[in-house]
């Protein structure tokens, strides 16, 4: 009876031997003594019942049968090959510090704080963090992790929710000194709003609720842009109402050096901050825990 399921192993064998002229050059290759390369040749004429190879004493030679088979099996060994790489990639620890890259307003703000922490928590996981723009494909590919606001669409990187923030409207008690403040979401109409860019033109709506109540505000605003920290800016210099995640407000409004408009409705949360990394590294024992860490001890901090 053919033990048909080695078939392939010797067809990627084969492909092989021919690709390297030679037994000894693919036993080498394929890190295996020679005589099993012998053996498995013969063992691949046995089962197909046909000669794939004459040998001399000095080249090797293709029997009509063994060029029609050859593609069909030089198509295994390239499967073969791609599975090993694969598996190596997926077993994969990357030497040195784990490598981690943040949006610069998350990482100041949240990632910061937690990283002394989390090097004492785990002293034997090097870090190397950079704040700043995450910039294209390629150069995320530089780290680990990434921290940014929303999930990757990528197919190749995994995506961990670590929290999403809640938001506010706020804006300085001097800007109230030339404007009332609003005391319905309407009146909102009236006022120079700071929101982030919705992409959707000049329009941004607002969408607002209080226990069963809605409300949406359609505005102009005065700043739209994609960059929280811009957005905080803007506010702080009293050049409006903000739209902004309430983490980076907290400290402001304690002060009173900012001023919370319709506290009493809710507002959409933010963009969710979530954990990138690469999916081949997603069973790596050190970004598990960092993201774990990451996961336990952001959402507290989102929390109002």
């Amino acid at each position: 009876m053919m033990t048909l399921i080695w078939t392939p192993a010797y067809m990627a064998t084969f492909a092989k031997v021919v690709d390297l002229n030679g037994f000894t050059a693919a036993a080498r290759a394929l890190k295996v003594p020679k005589a099993a390369v012998s053996r498995a040749i013969a063992d691949l004429e046995r089962e197909l019942g046909v000669k794939v190879l004459t040998r001399t004493t000095r080249r090797i030679h293709l029997t009509p049968a063994g060029e029609r088979l050859l593609p069909h099996c030089r198509a295994i060994l390239e499967a073969a090959d791609q599975v090993r790489q694969r598996a190596a990639e997926l077993t994969q620890t990357r030497g040195g510090p784990l490598r981690v890259l943040a949006e610069a307003t998350y990482g100041r703000v949240l990632l910061s704080p937690l990283v002394p922490r989390f090097l004492e928590r785990f002293p034997s996981i090097p870090l190397e963090v950079e704040l700043g723009e995450l910039g294209d494909v390629a150069r995320l590919a530089d780290f680990d992790v990434v921290v940014q606001a929303g999930a990757s669409d990528d197919p190749e990187r995994s995506s961990r929710v670590l929290g999403a923030p809640p938001a506010v409207l706020c804006a300085t008690p001097s800007y109230f000194q030339r404007k009332p403040l609003p005391v319905r979401p309407e009146e909102l109409e009236d006022h120079e709003l700071l929101t982030p860019d919705g992409g959707a033109g000049p329009i941004y709506t607002l969408r607002l609720s209080q226990g069963l109540r809605r409300a949406e505000v359609a505005v102009r605003p005065k700043l739209a842009v994609n960059d929280p920290a811009l957005l905080h800016a803007a506010a702080a210099a009293g050049l409006g109402i903000a739209l902004l995640p309430e983490f980076l407000c907290r400290q402001g409004l304690a002060t009173q050096k900012l001023r919370q408009v319709l506290p009493d409705w809710e507002l959409p949360e933010q963009p969710a901050l979530c954990a990138i990394y690469p999916s081949r590294l997603a069973q790596d024992p050190r970004v598990t825990a960092l993201v774990d860490f990451l996961a336990a001890n952001i959402v507290p901090a989102l929390a109002r």
